[in-house]
């Protein structure tokens, strides 16, 4: 044994000699060195220079791996998409706003009574014919507009109305309806004196053509006609109560509203967004006395609140032929022929209930129950100069079978007289939408009014309004179109992009350095000459020199005798 590690010995010093190894390196040196390229140079470096093209690779992989993390955490796609939805000047919705560009539609169908001799003088139920439709167009936008600092705007509504004969009947057929202003006169009278009410009923008597019915055209009933008592009422009636010089259903819809109207824009928040902050420069309705009858917090039509934002399946709309704010509640989830989503509102059943039943419509009778009437009616009287009118869904729908029992002619009907919304839930704009509306005149038996003594007390309807808009602009609807559907889709699917994008890039680039490392020409070479001498081999991590029979001869015995000199003196012999 003791020879054979003197060979080896003596082989290991002859190998180091031949291959220039300093015999006193070991391990660790060899491992400093390697080390000294670190992870990073390696990266960024090749054959030992830094390659600024792979930096700059690196950078983007990084950057974008980290845009698509962050991009993934928060609502990216719904901020820019509520900084275009918010009111200001100038932005696409504004424009929508301002001037929507939609196709309006106003559809009138009038209660032609058949029957006024039978029903005065002989006790017969007033046989109702519905006479229409009688459409006109709506051309609207906002005008007068000022933004205020508190995140809200003002502006007043410009309505124009304008006929549609292809769509309608002929706007001057005449119709036998109720004398509004002479049953108006002779109901309220009911809480004059005795002497008044005579007085008045020889006044009445001394006019020509006083009679309860009128006979006039659709087209004079809705945008004005004559009328005595009318003109009496503009001439001598304090200016709050003071109606139009000409008695016309629609007349007031037509020109510039005076109402001055104040909505959030939603720059303080999208929970309110559309919804009005004041009316003429106040922050409750000054027809009812208290809350909830009395509240503002509605949208006038054109924006609500995005559900996304609310979480609420509750959304009120003000209308002033209302009188009131309206709630909608949310019935479906369903999609429009364009495939974007929306979310069906309607009234809620109790919407016109009786205060017994629902105890929020108590603050609309402050004089008591009997002045809001039967279930299914809404007294409109404070924005109708105090005349008894009264607003039910059309044709006594959802109503008291009473009412309904009264009269001869109507059918309700679901899809023909219920009101609805169609709302887009995350931008809160209206895709369909339709308010239809029954106009009714409550009558009080005046015996000691001689023109009207016949007429008993009754609900009589007069008219029926539908208006709203059926269908948007195809520009309107692509906008939309993109700000959901291909929003909802195209957002995380760019996030998610950036991400593995940002990751293949850095993979690449950390796999191909490695192969450089690796499998250099340099290393290839080595290999090749190591596998050409096949003369070392590692044990124990050490290179040992692996000696050929042929290839030594026999030391001398002086020589084996010697110690090896573990510095290596002995090498010097050899």
């Amino acid at each position: 044994m003791g020879l054979h590690k003197q060979y080896l010995r003596v082989g290991q010093c002859a190998k180091n000699k031949l291959f220039g190894i300093d015999p006193s390196r070991g391990r660790r040196p060899a491992r400093a060195q390697n080390s000294n390229a670190s992870t990073v140079q390696m990266l960024i470096s090749q054959q030992g220079k830094i390659d600024n093209g792979r930096v700059a690779v690196i950078v983007v992989g990084v950057v974008t791996l980290v845009l698509g993390i962050v991009l993934t955490c928060v609502p990216w796609l719904d901020y820019i998409i509520f900084k275009h939805l918010r009111l200001w000047n100038d932005t696409l919705s504004y424009q929508y706003w301002q001037k929507p560009g939609v196709t309006r539609l106003t559809k009138v169908f009038v209660f032609n009574v058949t029957n006024p001799d039978g029903f005065l003088n002989h006790g017969e139920k007033p046989r109702l014919v519905e006479v229409g439709p009688f459409v006109y167009r709506e051309d609207m936008e906002k005008v007068n507009i000022h933004f205020n600092d508190n995140g809200t705007v003002s502006f007043q509504h410009h309505k124009i109305l304008t006929f549609v004969p292809e769509l309608s009947l002929d706007k001057n057929l005449k119709v036998t309806v109720p004398n509004i202003p002479l049953l108006t006169l002779s109901t309220m009278s009911n809480s004059l004196m005795r002497v008044l009410q005579t007085m008045l009923s020889m006044f009445l008597r001394t006019m020509n053509n006083m009679t309860p019915f009128v006979h006039v055209s659709v087209d004079e009933l809705l945008f004005g006609y004559d009328d005595t008592l009318v003109t009496l009422a503009n001439r001598f009636f304090p200016a709050h109560k003071r109606p139009a010089s000409r008695m016309g259903l629609l007349l007031s819809r037509n020109g510039t509203l005076q109402d001055v109207q104040t909505i959030f824009t939603g720059h303080t928040s999208m929970s309110e967004f559309g919804y009005m902050s004041r009316l003429n420069g106040r922050e409750r309705l000054p027809f009812w006395d208290g809350p909830p009858c009395d509240s503002l917090r509605a949208s006038e039509g054109s924006f609500f609140p995005p559900r996304r934002s609310t979480h609420s399946d509750i959304v009120h709309v003000w209308d002033k032929d209302l009188c009131r704010i309206w709630p909608l509640q949310r019935q479906y989830s369903g999609a429009s022929a364009d495939g974007i989503p929306y979310e069906h509102y309607e009234p809620p059943d109790d919407v016109f209930d009786v205060p017994q039943r629902n105890p929020d419509n108590q603050c609309f009778c402050p004089d008591g129950d009997d002045e809001c009437g039967p279930a299914g009616l809404q007294n409109i009287a404070p924005c109708q100069f105090d005349a008894p009118v009264y607003l039910s869904y059309p044709h006594f729908y959802k109503s008291d079978p009473a009412l309904l029992e009264s009269v001869e002619g109507l059918s309700p009907d679901p899809e023909k007289h219920q009101s609805y919304f169609n709302i887009q839930p995350k931008l809160g704009v209206p895709l369909e939408g339709q308010v239809r509306i029954q106009l009714n005149i409550k009558v009080d038996h005046a015996p000691n009014i001689h023109v009207v003594k016949k007429f008993p007390s009754i609900i009589l309807p007069i008219v029926w309004v539908q208006e709203g808009v059926a269908d948007l602009t195809p520009s309107i609807k692509r906008l939309i179109y993109l700000a959901t559907n291909v929003a909802d889709v195209a957002g995380p699917l760019f996030s998610y992009g950036c991400i593995v994008f940002g990751s293949s890039i850095l993979i690449f680039i950390f796999v191909k350095a490695y192969k450089n490392v690796v499998f250099t020409r340099e290393n290839l070479e080595r290999g090749r000459e190591t596998l050409r001498r096949g003369s070392s081999f590692i044990i124990n991590g050490q290179h040992r020199l692996l000696i050929v029979r042929d290839s030594y001869s026999l030391l001398s015995n002086e020589l084996l005798s010697q110690d090896p000199d573990p510095d290596g003196e002995q090498d010097a012999h050899v």
